[in-house]
């Protein structure tokens, strides 16, 4: 082969070598810019706290509690034609009266006293445990209107996650009677009461309730899910229908995700329906182990019919004492005595002469004597719990002195 043929033949190989590195060069560029792609969808997907929850259930669900509040509802269609019918414009006219009294005499003066007196708590943002609570949401995110998640616990069922467009009329206006009647007395006086609650959430459960506390407070509700407790304490999913069984001391409960207006990260309630006397606990001590896995609480008791004035019910007043930063409580949560001075600051406000007549042995000599020598008590300007004239309430902010920062 002469020396032109070579250097021909060299130069047209090295011209290959050169188109197929292009090539793979290419593809490897379009490849790369793929998975570039793909990781920065990925990581603005993980940047968005709301990314996880979809956008048509949220909607729904927000209406149906908007709906059961007596509230305007525009995120669903469906449900906004609901709220032509007689029944239900009667009923929101019934509850937007009541609600506008409510907020005069209580709510609005009860936000303005936490913003000065709870200020420090709120601004860490802790967990809130609400033990003996009903479905009180209300009072608890009036009060603590930051909490990270919030924890509460009470005897009524949850009941079931409904769907307003598969029900018939009559059914729905079973859920709004349902509703008008479980809140007609903490409208009235800011509390349920027990026994009637009892009767009022037997059928309907707490969960209706919750919805509209929380809708009447402004949150959006995200997601709504039956849980059930195990053994173990970890949380899981809950079939419609399936109640936590006997032999498997599961319990149940719900778990909402909900976004308070104008924020952008989800908080999160559970409520758990369970017996929390000793008795109980023995019978689900993975509750026990679930409070502890909160970090360093706030613990909230208002109305909770003096049950720990009881030796049984000693179990969760240690609890409380031990796992929580700070404790607000009126009268009828845990005697004065248990609180001790030597580990808690103690702040009173308000009022105490005697409980309602109903828990006249619930008397505490003790507690009388501290409001009676004490002239820098702050009063209360508007009522909450059993005594819920202004000024005749109580409460009791107390912070423990070596609590963790």
């Amino acid at each position: 082969m002469n020396t032109k043929k070579s250097l021909s033949l060299l130069l047209a190989l090295l011209g290959l070598l050169v188109f197929v590195g292009a090539c793979g060069n290419s593809n490897t560029t379009e490849q790369g810019t793929e998975e570039t792609t793909e990781v920065a969808e990925a990581e603005e997907t993980s940047k968005d706290p709301l990314a996880e929850f979809d956008e048509e259930k949220t909607a729904k669900l927000t209406a149906t509690a908007r709906f059961l509040a007596g509230m305007e509802v525009s995120e669903n269609e469906a449900i906004a034609e609901m709220t032509q019918s007689g029944t239900w414009q009667n009923h929101a006219s019934y509850l937007n009266g009541a609600w506008s009294q409510l907020e005069g005499q209580q709510l609005s003066k009860a936000r303005a006293w936490s913003e000065e007196e709870l200020q420090t708590i709120n601004a860490s943002s802790p967990p809130i445990f609400y033990p003996f609570s009903g479905p009180d949401f209300l009072y608890g995110f009036t009060l603590f209107p930051k909490g990270s998640e919030y924890v509460m616990i009470a005897l009524e069922p949850v009941g079931e996650v409904f769907d307003l467009e598969e029900l018939s009329e009559a059914q729905r206006n079973t859920k709004l009677q349902g509703v008008v009647g479980a809140l007609s007395e903490i409208l009235k006086f800011s509390f349920f009461r027990t026994n009637d609650m009892q009767v009022d959430l037997a059928k309907q459960g707490a969960l209706p309730i919750l919805l509209v506390f929380m809708a009447r407070t402004n949150n959006q509700i995200l997601d709504i899910q039956l849980i059930s407790m195990d053994q173990n304490a970890n949380i899981q999913p809950r079939g419609e229908g399936e109640e936590a069984s006997e032999d498997s001391n599961s319990i149940s409960g719900v778990k909402i995700s909900f976004l308070p207006e104008g924020e952008s990260e989800p908080r999160t309630l559970h409520y758990f329906s369970t017996d929390i006397s000793n008795e109980g606990l023995e019978k689900t001590p993975q509750l026990e182990e679930f409070v502890k896995q909160l970090e360093n609480p706030t613990t909230y008791l208002k109305a909770a019919s003096y049950l720990m004035y009881r030796d049984s019910f000693s179990q969760i007043r240690d609890l409380i004492l031990n796992q929580s930063n700070y404790l607000l409580q009126d009268d009828s949560g845990m005697p004065i005595k248990y609180v001790d001075e030597d580990k808690w600051d103690l702040t009173f406000y308000g009022n105490y002469t005697s409980p309602i007549g109903l828990f006249a042995e619930r008397y505490q000599p003790d507690l009388r004597k501290i409001y009676q020598g004490d002239e820098s008590i702050k009063p209360l300007n508007f009522g909450i719990g059993y005594k819920f004239g202004v000024n005749q309430s109580n409460l009791m902010l107390a912070t423990k002195k070596d609590k963790p920062e």
